[in-house]
């Protein structure tokens, strides 16, 4: 968490310190979070699209839902700091991938990746990185997919290309990803290996339940493929 005086501080290397140009410091980086949120409603649109074609087509909807945040003026200037990145407005664009995001939940592993692969193939799509966390959990048991793509935004005067990060996960592993978030803010724990071995271990389970249903969901579709 960012404390009082580490928040003046950010701000004080940011912000000009002439009245004028600390005016138009601000105005820039509204305009710059403008666009993010831009990004973040074209991104979700097309997803939003794709899951409503899917579903009129007669198959289940692959999106359970999706949700989106900015990233807080200070969360953006603190990592910044912690990349040892010049604190500036170009600096942002340049060096951060996840101003923007976009969180969506599937009911299924199997539909994570259709979805991530549907998002990709349209040409104005630009695919920056993908880290698949679900192939390759982290050592804690973390779970999801993750992607930077880059889309184009269009303003008055301009085609502008942003950055937008998409995390793609099950409902199960949503649910694992955000009991462990709130819990590790937890200060001054005695027994924090045990703890963190067991959310191992729970993580370890939800994704052998997440597997399991997948293949209940297969034999479902066979049985009415019989009849």
């Amino acid at each position: 968490m960012i404390n009082e005086d580490k928040a003046k501080e950010l701000m004080e290397e940011l912000l000009p310190d002439d009245p004028e140009e600390m005016k138009t410091t601000l105005r820039e980086f509204d305009v710059l979070m403008m666009r993010y949120d831009s990004a973040i409603r074209e991104v979700r649109t097309k997803l939003e699209i794709l899951n409503d074609e899917l579903s009129l087509h007669g198959q289940h909807s692959p999106i359970s839902s999706i949700s989106s945040r900015r990233k807080k003026p200070m969360s953006i200037l603190e990592k910044l700091k912690r990349y040892d990145v010049e604190v500036s407005l170009s600096s942002i664009e340049k060096n951060l991938n996840d101003v923007a995001g976009i969180r969506v939940i599937c009911s299924f592993v199997d539909d994570i990746y259709r979805v991530a692969r549907m998002l990709i193939q349209q040409d104005d799509i630009r695919l920056i990185q993908v880290k698949d966390y679900i192939e390759n959990p982290k050592p804690n048991g973390y779970r999801s997919y993750h992607m930077i793509v880059e889309v184009p935004v269009f303003f008055s005067n301009e085609k502008r290309p942003m950055r937008v990060e998409i995390q793609i996960r099950t409902v199960a592993m949503d649910f694992w990803a955000s009991l462990e978030h709130k819990m590790k803010y937890k200060q001054d724990i005695d027994n924090a290996e045990e703890i963190m071995a067991e959310l191992k271990e729970c993580a370890d389970t939800i994704s052998q339940t997440d597997i399991k249903m997948m293949r209940i969901r297969e034999k479902i579709r066979a049985d009415r493929t019989d009849q």
